[in-house]
């Protein structure tokens, strides 16, 4: 089930031992299947009736989940079909789902929030600045708006907002209003249409990372990640057993802060609702006060684990 060439996992044992697998016939959920290393560890470690549910949106996720099974020999074959099952969907429908398959409660939950290696490495997709193409950015290609819907439709205030809440960026505005200046004059397609638009604003030096926070906004505005974050991270508060597990791991200071703020207060706004006795009322318990972050040496095996931080919290 897992593919080095299509991703190489993050955190992969501290995430999946952070699940606390003890009971083996437990059902679990990896709400980010991507390249199905995470997935694959965690049927590694269940028994009979166990079971994991895989959420995943993307079409080439599951194209890439069955060439898999095609190489499988029949006893691997048995054991996916008897633990796992693909379920392709984004995971802000985590609930009607799993509801769905009969299950109203699970004992553990994992989510790597980061994007696929492959993703980035497809030029297709339009999630990189390192190659041109067409400025698509969805992870589900099946319908919504592309990015070039929202750099050649947005509003310069809309735009504005975009790159500064999403990409942290201060000369937001800046960016926005050379954009619609932009194509006024022609409508921006591709990757190249966009650079050309928007190199300008950055000096050499940070070139490559304020780029980098460019298409992440972008990224983010177009799949509506925060919203499917913030909804999925409310369903799993539901559906987790007592002594269940969320297991999270988060690239950016946006989604960290809403993982970070449901397991201290049990909302993602980090609102503290308080009992009689002035005691937070939270339904979590934290696992690891402090965040866990790759090896040394994963940093150097793995670039793209150099901003992930892994939280967990036990459902009380």
């Amino acid at each position: 089930m897992s593919s080095a060439s299509y991703h190489i996992p993050v955190l992969l044992h501290e995430s999946v031992d952070g699940l606390n697998i003890r009971e083996k016939g437990g059902v679990f959920v990896d709400v980010t299947f991507g390249g199905g290393g995470h997935s694959h560890e965690i049927v590694s470690r269940l028994g009979k009736g166990g079971h994991l549910y895989g959420f995943d949106q993307d079409e080439d996720a599951y194209e890439n989940f069955q060439l898999k099974l095609k190489g499988y020999h029949a006893d691997e074959l048995k054991r996916v079909e008897e633990h796992f099952t693909f379920v392709r969907s984004n995971f802000r429908y985590l609930k009607n789902f799993l509801r769905y398959y009969g299950v109203e409660q699970v004992d553990g939950i994992l989510a790597d929030l980061g994007v696929s290696s492959h993703h980035f490495d497809d030029s297709e997709r339009g999630f990189s600045f390192r190659f041109n193409g067409q400025l698509d950015m969805r992870m589900n290609q099946r319908g919504g708006k592309t990015a070039a819907d929202v750099v050649n439709q947005y509003s310069e205030e809309q735009l504005a907002d975009v790159f500064y809440l999403y990409g942290e960026l201060k000369n937001s505005r800046k960016i926005a209003a050379a954009i619609v200046k932009a194509r006024q004059q022609k409508t921006i397609r591709t990757i190249d249409d966009f650079l050309t638009v928007t190199q300008p604003f950055f000096k050499f030096e940070r070139e490559k990372k304020d780029m980098a926070k460019v298409f992440q906004a972008l990224r983010i505005e177009v799949n509506q990640e925060m919203e499917a974050l913030k909804e999925m991270l409310k369903q799993a508060t539901e559906v987790l057993k007592p002594g269940g597990r969320l297991v999270v791991i988060t690239y950016h200071s946006l989604e960290d802060r809403m993982v970070k703020n449901l397991m201290k207060t049990g909302n993602t706004e980090g609102k503290e609702n308080k009992d009689f006795y002035g005691r937070v009322d939270c339904p979590f318990r934290l696992v690891n006060n402090k965040v866990v972050v790759p090896s040394d040496e994963e940093q150097e095996r793995n670039p793209r684990s150099r901003s992930a931080k892994l939280r967990i919290a036990e459902k009380i």
